[in-house]
């Protein structure tokens, strides 16, 4: 989608329709001319009404939205109600829109409405349609944004980090979509390949017999029953050349499917296994949208990469193993692997690439969906500092998180009698599978989001679309913004 920026009545005639943001109880059209009467169009919350003028003269084509009350106005709900407008505009066939800043440049910035608006369009404007054989033709190609401004450098800076955001969430979004069948390790690894040169980030990706040399026993014990062999991905980007012992990791669980191994899911729960590798998906877009704005960050990425599948050399629930870290694991239940390829891919990152903060997104426990449902991230953390900045990225990126706590009592469930540690026990899943992580980032600041309830969609929503939701890529992109020099 084009996105542009232009001073008001500059360029008549050249958008199809025309989005009107209006708050409740203030009439819209005391700064516009078109026939609305107040009774039908009220400003409450994302209500809409359009209007389609028998005009020549354009825009002909009205879309008013409402955003509530002024004084509960805020990023999330400005993006709500764009993306609102976007999918009726789409109903409308309208190819070209443009908006009306009027009234909100009263509450923000034109630099920060305009990175909404063209984030929130990319994202809105989405559909997973590689596999139809007749595609939806009526997506929106151009989005004007109106304003009464004339040094447009700054703006169009914003819309290119709001594009860019879309854009790398929306990269996310087509890897968890992919079947599995067609998203194999293998080609999750040239497609990590193939971002790394769009966006500029370089790309590592290693085989089996580089991966049992780094001793990634619990990694590879998960992937033996799979036909399709594991690659560990690894992604840098150095865009803070000053400080290159400063690096931040991140990474993202890899489970191209998941059939739950010899602990076999029932069919219901395997449908959408393909989306286990959700966590991985976020941490290519966000370190695409970070090398893409060269932000003067260190980001050094990984991705264990492989299917849990069941054959006769698949691991079984009984099973000690080892790990990269030399931690003995129990294995209790074959389903509970994603901690197993993560626990491996932390440890390189603390220990060979020595990065000073870590933080693991992965699509690890069905308790964390039990417990907060579809729109809220489970988080751990064992630093408050580094906790409070993801909170502040989540205010921008209007992603909902929650904390769960880290207590010695709930430590003492993953340490067996015969073993270092165990894959699964007895307690609050959510809570011990994250505290098990922990066990390997030799105390440095750590952060673990839990997305099994987050991921995936199963209903179309004002700007996230049914099917993979591409969470956690903007959120990761804002916290590193933040700690960038």
């Amino acid at each position: 989608m084009e996105i542009i920026v232009s001073k008001i009545n500059s360029n008549k005639n050249i958008s199809d329709g025309k989005i009107i943001m209006a708050f409740e109880g203030e009439n819209p059209l005391e700064e516009t001319n078109y026939p609305i009467k107040k009774e039908e169009f009220n400003g409450k919350f994302l209500e809409i009404k359009t209007l389609n003028l028998a005009l020549e003269e354009k825009p002909n084509k009205i879309i008013f939205i409402g955003l509530g009350k002024r004084d509960e106005i805020n990023h999330e709900k400005i993006r709500k109600a764009i993306g609102k407008s976007i999918k009726e505009s789409n109903k409308l066939n309208i190819k070209n829109i443009e908006v009306s800043t009027i009234g909100i440049d009263k509450i923000l910035t034109l630099n920060e409405f305009s990175k909404i608006i063209s984030e929130t369009a990319i994202l809105a404007n989405y559909k997973f349609d590689k596999y139809l054989s007749n595609k939806n033709k009526t997506k929106l190609e151009k989005l004007n944004i109106v304003c009464n401004e004339d040094d447009y450098d700054e703006i169009n800076k914003s819309i290119n980090e709001g594009k860019t955001l879309g854009e790398a969430t929306n990269l996310a979004r087509n890897l968890v979509n992919e079947p599995s069948n067609i998203l194999t390790p293998i080609k999750l690894s040239e497609e990590v390949d193939k971002a790394g040169k769009e966006y500029g980030f370089d790309v590592e990706v290693y085989d089996e017999k580089e991966i049992k040399k780094f001793g990634m026993e619990a990694y590879l014990e998960v992937s033996k029953g799979s036909i399709n062999p594991p690659r560990f991905i690894v992604m840098k980007y150095f865009g803070d050349k000053d400080n290159e012992e400063n690096i931040v990791g991140l990474v993202g669980k890899g489970l191209t499917y998941d059939s739950g191994g010899l602990s076999l899911k029932p069919n219901s729960g395997m449908v959408n296994m393909k989306t286990d590798m959700a966590g991985s998906a976020a941490v290519i877009g966000a370190i695409a949208a970070i090398a893409k704005m060269e932000l003067k960050i260190n980001v050094i990425g990984a991705i264990a990469a492989c299917e849990n599948m069941i054959s006769s050399k698949a691991y079984k629930p009984g099973d000690i193993i080892n790990t990269m870290a030399g931690k003995t694991i129990l294995v209790n239940n074959t389903d509970a692997e994603g901690r197993l390829t993560l626990v491996d891919g932390v440890y390189y990152l603390v220990e060979k690439e020595n990065v000073n903060k870590i933080l693991d997104i992965a699509t690890l426990t069905g308790a964390a969906q039990r417990a907060f449902g579809n729109h809220v991230t489970a988080v751990l953390s064992n630093d408050d500092t580094f906790y409070r900045e993801l909170e502040r990225a989540t205010e921008e990126s209007g992603e909902m998180i929650a904390r769960a706590p880290i207590l010695d009592e709930y430590r003492k469930l993953i340490k067996p009698d015969i073993a270092d540690l165990t894959n699964s026990s007895k307690g609050p899943g959510m809570i011990t599978a994250g505290i098990f992580i922990s066990e390997f980032v030799k105390g440095k600041p750590w952060i673990h989001m839990d997305i099994a309830g987050t991921s995936w969609s199963e209903e179309e929503l004002e700007y996230i679309p049914k099917g993979g939701t591409g969470v956690g890529v903007r959120t990761i992109y804002y916290l590193l913004k933040e700690n960038s020099n």
